[in-house]
């Protein structure tokens, strides 16, 4: 098996949360692709980081269902291109793949090489062009255009797990980067809000989580709480936007929250102000 040397990073605990909807008897989605990408090391960071605190998982397995629901839809409305920023283990390019569709995953060449040498050691040759760089610094437009991306044709932008760990400013560029030269779009991200990031929702164990984070290298940075002015700003009408316990009551009735994290963390859609 091809190694990665550091698998505690966020991209291989986010990966083995995910892995987990599998064993459920009627899972919210079926990721056969995840598993190929972890091994005992990554289940020993992710319990390392979250075995306590459940609601963070939960939270994972469901916003995953919301950003399969999202494609799914675009998908059927004729969406001709899929940009996933910051992709890390994310499969969709493999589980989604559609007639006609191109696939765009933008993030460090270490985590992409290690992504593609995984998927061709299982056989797998899914048409996906990988383009190594850092969105928030590369014009990553740009070498979206260099590898094939068309700003003429309908596309779709995944943005999942990334908004917390950037400033605003480079979130809002983001946005407006992508309003400024694509013509048809939605984008889907998820955010917390202000008071995770301020530690100020007066659950201690939302705070302790945020600083195990942030002792690994990868802090919160960013929250949202006026999502409406924020589209605004970027010229952007926001379709859809709801918490994740919103997702827990309709897909878990009968599971008790056990966490407020979950009123706290939000998942959304834009599209370009008319």
């Amino acid at each position: 098996m091809t190694r990665f040397q550091d698998v505690t990073g966020t991209a291989f605990i986010v990966a083995e949360h995910r892995a987990h909807e599998n064993t459920e008897a009627n899972p919210l989605y079926v990721d056969r692709i995840v598993p190929l990408f972890l091994d005992e090391r990554t289940r020993q960071a992710a319990d390392a980081i979250s075995a306590d605190f459940p609601a963070v998982e939960r939270s994972i397995r469901l916003r995953t269902r919301y950003f399969d629901d999202k494609l799914d839809e675009q998908l059927s409305r004729g969406c001709q291109q899929v940009v996933i920023l910051g992709a890390g283990l994310d499969t969709r390019a493999v589980r989604k793949q559609s007639p006609g569709v191109a696939y765009f995953e933008i993030d460090d060449l270490r985590i992409l090489s290690f992504k593609k040498a995984r998927l061709a050691e299982n056989g797998i040759n899914a048409k996906i062009t990988f383009v190594p760089g850092d969105y928030v610094t590369d014009d990553f437009l740009r070498l979206l255009e260099a590898n094939g991306f068309r700003f003429e044709l309908p596309a779709y932008f995944i943005w999942e797990g990334n908004t917390m760990y950037l400033t605003g400013a480079s979130v809002r560029k983001v946005l407006a980067d992508i309003r400024k030269c694509v013509g048809q779009f939605n984008i889907s991200f998820d955010y917390m809000a202000e008071e995770v990031i301020a530690h100020t929702t007066g659950d201690q164990r939302i705070s302790n989580f945020v600083a195990r984070f942030a002792a690994m290298g990868a802090p919160w940075r960013f929250g949202i709480n006026d999502l409406a002015t924020l589209a605004e700003e970027t010229a952007m009408t926001v379709v859809d936007k709801l918490k994740t316990a919103e997702l827990h009551r309709t897909y878990w009735p009968s599971l008790p929250l056990g966490s407020i994290f979950q009123d706290y963390y939000s998942l959304c859609t834009l599209r370009p102000k008319d």
